[in-house]
């Protein structure tokens, strides 16, 4: 993933801090190829500072993925 702005050697030192950014850059600017895990996104959902709408309606997402 190419980023201009975060020295992304530096963050990939603290794997946690890592794929927490990873993770809202991917959600807020795109996947291109890439596909989000459904596990790592649960994990990690408490952790991301994202648009509050966007993390609502990706919870709703989830939710209905387990009901169904």
């Amino acid at each position: 993933m190419y980023n201009w702005s975060t020295d992304t050697q530096e963050i990939s030192k603290d794997e946690i801090a890592y794929s927490i950014w990873k993770m809202e850059q991917l959600i807020n600017f795109g996947l291109g190829n890439s596909k989000i895990k459904k596990q790592k996104l649960l994990q990690l959902m408490p952790s991301l500072d994202i648009d509050p709408a966007k993390k609502k309606y990706l919870s709703f997402l989830l939710w209905q993925k387990k009901q169904s």
